[in-house]
């Protein structure tokens, strides 16, 4: 869980960003974006062995 408090006196937009970035950091976009539509088993593995062969060269 991702949290935020806010430092001495920063502004609520400011908060934002911060969370922002930290979401980004941690994959939740991309996380919420891979899982927004049905993904097929055979296309995950393919994903996946796509990424394992791109990790290795």
């Amino acid at each position: 869980m991702i949290k935020v408090k806010a430092r001495g006196n920063e502004s609520v937009e400011q908060m934002i960003r911060r969370f922002k970035k930290m979401c980004e950091k941690e994959g939740l976009v991309r996380d919420i974006k891979r899982r927004s539509y049905y993904e097929k088993p055979s296309e995950v593995r393919r994903r996946r062995r796509r990424k394992s062969i791109k990790r290795a060269v």
